[in-house]
This record gives structure tokens, C-alpha cells and sequence, in this order.
């Protein structure tokens, strides 16, 4: 059974709980990009272990993997068991797993810490998102949203920054980032509730209805598909970037945090377009861009042009996330929300995976990176203007 809370009155959240789950909700993308200037030091020191520059990425990515597999079992137990203990225990364990190879030099420590640490961010994604849905009506939910879109690249842009500094210290040394989940534990303990599920059920002076397995399909085939559209831009840019002649790291990383603007604005417009456009048109607008921004990268001849579409893409990408979730809260009732929102999250990570496979096929069927761009533009296009075809089925 859900737990309740311990009085009679129904409590309200407000800006301690949202800040609180914001903090908490950046904890798994803190588990990749707090290692991605450690990566290159890292293969280096075990340089002696057969097949290193590959076991490497894949554990730094690994988390990701642990994600899509375990976020569904953690929305069951969200909604069975409760939210708040769920995320006090994951969260504490985080720091934990974190820390492991700070202390334990080891590959079999760094591996299998990733994979436990993957655990624990499918349960903290999960219940934070859940959360989210819980303490918030739609229109609250729709600025929390927009407020995490804009806060989570400055977040990230500055960890990877203090990472970078560790890494050159050690290789070890980045890893004591995850320590930060200690302190926001604590605030958990102080701020967080267990939401009363029972009573807005009840409030919502409706039978209790079957799990929305049909709604949901829509929602999570549609996540899948813009999250493996997603990806393509984070993980490839850089490789289309050196085909208009771009080889120099420090210049790239330049030009896509020019670009990467574009992600914050985006989350600043969606708070605008979500309170004017319906579900169906949200989708038309982020697949819209990304498909454009993609397209052009794919076309362009240049490192200007292509940082142009780039900025083009991340508008869109600043919109997705927030977009998708806020359709996926709308399809959900109370009872069902850890497990709708978990098979959601477990979706946009698999689209994770998936990305690199069908930039791999785009690429063998165009010949370039920059082909592939295109290709895999035009497919986002076409599921913009398929939003159009499907407007009775999205709402």
C-alpha cells in the first residue's frame, strides 16, 4: 500500500519541495557529465587492461543501460511502497556507488559501481518526475519544468568545468562530485513529503480506472522516437563538426556551447508555448526544429552555418523534455503515476541506446556523418507532420 502521511491535513507543496526534487532530479545527469572530461585520463590509467578504451565508455555510459532497464520495477514500487522513502534511500546509496572508485582503484570497481549507481538514478528520475506530478497542479507543473530546463545546462556546463579541473589532479579525483548527494539527502529529510495519493484520488470524485496501457503506448513510442532523435545531436555533433574541417577539440567544444544557448531558450519558450498550444502541437514544434536544425548541420558547409543550425536544434531540445513529460503527467491519475512515469523515463533512456544504431545505419546508407544528419533530420520532420495526422490520439 502507498504510505500516508502521519496528520489529518492535507499538505501543500511549495518552493522547498520544487527546489529540493530539482536538485535531486539533476543527480543522473550528473552521473555522465561529471565523467566526460575524465574519460581520456581515465582509459590512460588502465592503459594495461585489455580492451580499456572501450570497457571505459561503456561504464561511464552504463548508468544510462541500468536507467531504461530499472525504471519501470521503481515506479512500481513508487506507487506501491511510496515516493519519499524510495528517494531518501536511492539518493543516500547514489552517493555511495558514486564514491566507490574514489577510493577502490579498480576496473571491476568502476564497472560495477556504474551499474549500481544506474539503479539508483532509474528510482531518483522516477520518483522526481513522479513528484513533480504529485505536489503540482499542470500550470505549477509546466514552471517547474521550464524552470529545470533552464537550470540544468547551467548546472551541467558548470560541473563539467569543476571536472575538468579534478581530472587534471587525478583520475580519480572527479568522482568525489557524487558526494553531493549527501547534503541533498538532507534536504529530502527536511522539506520532502509523502504525497496523499488516497485523498486526491478522492478528490477527484472518479472511480479508480485500469492503468492507461493504451495512452501511454503513444506517450512512450513517441518519447522513444524523439529521444533516439535527441541524442544523435548530443553524442555526433562533434563528428560533423571536423568533416566542414573543425579539428581542433577546444574550438568544438567552443562552438557547441555557442550553440548549446539554444537549450536554455527553448526551455524559457516552452513555458510560453505549453500555455497556448496543445500536446499535439508541442511535439510539432520540438520535431520541427530538431529536424531542421539536424537537416541543416547535414548541409552545411561550414563551421558558422552548422553552429547556426545547431542553436536551431537545441531550441528544440529544450522544449522536448519538458514537453514530453508534461503530456505524460496529463495522461496519468494519481495511483498510477510512478508506474506511467517510470516506463516513461525508462523509454527516453532506451532512445539513448538506440540513437547510435540508427546513426550507424543512417551513415552506412549515406556514406558521412553530415548524410546521416540529414537522413535522420527528414525522419524528424516527417514525425512532426505526422503529429498533425494523429491530433485525436494526442491530447
Amino acid at each position: 500500500m502507498i504510505a500516508r502521511p502521519s496528520h489529518g491535513a492535507r499538505r501543500v507543496a511549495g518552493i522547498p519541495q520544487g527546489v529540493t526534487v530539482m536538485f535531486a532530479a539533476f543527480l543522473p545527469i550528473l552521473a555522465i557529465v561529471g565523467l566526460a572530461p575524465a574519460v581520456p585520463n581515465i582509459i590512460a590509467a588502465f592503459a594495461d587492461v585489455p580492451g580499456a578504451a572501450t570497457l571505459v565508455p561503456l561504464a561511464v555510459t552504463a548508468p544510462g543501460l541500468m536507467i531504461a532497464l530499472f525504471s519501470p520495477l521503481m515506479g512500481w514500487l513508487a506507487d506501491r511502497y511510496g515516493r519519499r522513502k524510495l528517494l531518501l534511500v536511492a539518493t543516500t546509496v547514489y552517493g555511495v556507488f558514486g564514491l566507490v572508485p574514489f577510493f577502490v582503484g579498480s576496473i571491476e570497481a568502476l564497472i560495477g559501481s556504474r551499474l549500481l549507481l544506474g539503479i539508483c538514478e532509474a528510482a531518483i528520475l522516477t520518483v522526481t518526475n513522479t513528484l513533480i506530478a504529485d505536489y503540482f497542479t499542470h500550470d505549477q507543473r509546466r514552471g517547474w519544468l521550464t524552470f529545470q530546463g533552464v537550470i540544468g545546462p547551467i548546472f551541467g556546463t558548470g560541473t563539467v568545468v569543476l571536472a575538468g579541473f579534478m581530472a587534471a589532479q587525478s583520475w580519480q579525483l572527479p568522482f568525489a562530485i557524487y558526494a553531493v548527494a549527501f547534503p541533498i539527502s538532507l534536504l529530502m529529510l527536511f522539506f520532502l513529503y509523502e504525497p496523499d495519493v488516497a485523498s486526491e484520488v478522492a478528490a477527484e470524485a472518479a472511480p479508480a480506472g485500469a492503468f492507461p496501457w493504451g495512452r501511454l503506448a503513444v506517450c512512450c513510442g513517441f518519447t522513444l522516437f524523439a529521444a533516439a532523435l535527441y541524442y544523435v545531436y548530443i553524442v555526433q555533433v562533434g563528428r560533423a563538426f571536423t568533416e566542414v574541417g573543425v579539428v581542433d577539440a577546444g574550438r568544438i567544444g567552443m562552438l557547441i556551447s555557442i550553440a548549446s544557448i539554444g537549450v536554455v531558450i527553448g526551455a524559457v519558450l516552452f513555458q510560453w508555448i505549453s500555455s497556448r498550444l496543445a500536446s499535439g502541437n508541442q511535439l510539432l514544434v520540438f520535431l520541427g526544429l530538431l529536424g531542421i536544425g539536424l537537416v541543416g548541420i547535414g548541409l552545411s558547409d561550414g563551421a558558422q552555418m552548422m553552429t547556426s543550425f545547431a542553436f536551431v536544434q537545441q531550441l528544440g531540445a529544450g522544449i522536448l523534455i519538458p514537453a514530453l513529460a508534461l503530456w505524460t503527467m496529463a495522461q496519468l491519475r494519481p495511483e498510477h503515476r510512478g508506474r506511467g512515469m517510470g516506463i516513461w523515463s525508462g523509454c527516453f533512456f532506451l532512445g539513448q541506446f538506440v540513437s547510435p544504431l540508427i546513426v550507424t545505419a543512417a551513415e552506412s546508407a549515406s556514406g558521412s556523418i553530415r548524410g546521416a544528419f540529414v537522413i535522420l533530420g527528414t525522419v524528424s520532420i516527417a514525425g512532426a507532420l505526422s503529429t498533425r495526422l494523429m491530433s485525436k490520439t494526442i491530447r
